[in-house]
């Protein structure tokens, strides 16, 4: 059971990237607003449909409410609104690869909120995994800007910097969220914990974007309902990462669970070679290495 969270967070970091390739399109259509909310608006029904399968079906008993949990999923689900909406600006941002690169951060910053919030730490061999996948993240936007290793550490006070550390640093807030609410649950076990945790933070978190989309900008929110063709699949998609997600998240630390998920950059540049055809730079390469590096130091240990 313990090793479960591996599987479970390549899978989620896959299909977050099939989850963002349709977000960015839906972006110019929408807006920032309109491409955040599809995300939880799309989202939530099969977050319950799956959960009831697994009450109705598998006779896991649902788990109830208590504060602690309410707590975490309001902190966990105004987080992650706030993070997704911010990365999604970053797609328009000037320097979007420094702003996408401080961004994920989230891996240390989340260890710092677990430390905080739930007193977990992580060992000094897992530390210099995170950092070692950090500095092959840095790498891969090196190969991608147009500037140099000079642009994103001198360029920390950038607005796309502080756009992507603030980013970053919400993730990190709503992972251990998850993790908190689904462990202060208890029951039946993990998988009903986490999906629990994550149906009951979709409908928060779109009933609080619904809201505020019908007060501020009722238009924006008719397209979002028009565009639901390709809407539906960012919202299961995005669902269906998010059980990968929350259901490591509750098995494992989640700053750990976070820093396995940098595979998903290595998912993009194999995309980008293999369906796109493009040629891929040394300076990738030399990234690609060191998150995998990063990623066996974390597994081995």
């Amino acid at each position: 059971m313990t090793l479960l969270w591996i599987p479970l967070t390549i899978a989620a970091a896959f299909l977050q990237n099939v989850r963002s390739a349709l977000q960015k399109h839906l972006k110019g259509r929408l807006g920032t607003t309109g491409a955040t909310f599809v995300r939880f608006g799309y989202g939530f029904p099969v977050a319950i449909i799956y959960l009831l399968a697994l009450v109705f079906i598998f006779d896991f008993e649902l788990p109830r409410l208590n504060p602690t949990f309410i707590g975490f999923v309001l902190m966990g689900g105004l987080a992650q609104i706030t993070a997704t909406a911010l990365l999604v600006t970053l797609f328009d941002a000037r320097n979007f690869a420094v702003g996408t690169t401080y961004s994920k951060t989230e891996t240390i910053q989340a260890a710092m909120f677990a430390l905080v919030f739930l007193g977990e730490t992580i060992s000094l061999t897992a530390t210099i995994g995170i950092l070692v996948s950090l500095a092959g993240v840095i790498a891969i936007s090196v190969a991608k800007g147009q500037g140099g290793v000079g642009d994103i550490t001198q360029g920390w006070n950038k607005r796309a910097a502080l756009i992507g550390l603030a980013s970053g640093g919400f993730f990190g807030i709503a992972a251990i969220s998850v993790r908190g609410g689904s462990l202060s649950l208890g029951g039946d076990g993990f998988l009903v914990q986490a999906a629990f945790t994550l149906a009951v933070m979709l409908v928060f978190q779109t009933v609080v974007m619904g809201t505020y989309m019908a007060i501020r900008n009722a238009s924006e929110l008719r397209e979002v309902l028009a565009a639901w063709r390709v809407a539906m699949w960012v919202g299961a998609s995005g669902a269906v990462a998010s059980i990968g997600w929350f259901t490591a998240m509750t098995i494992q630390n989640a700053a750990l669970v976070r820093a396995l998920g940098q595979i998903e950059l290595v998912f993009t540049i194999a995309a980008s070679v293999i369906v796109f055809r493009e040629k891929i730079a040394r300076m990738e390469l030399v990234g690609i290495s060191l998150v995998v590096a990063g990623i066996l130091i974390l597994l081995l240990h």
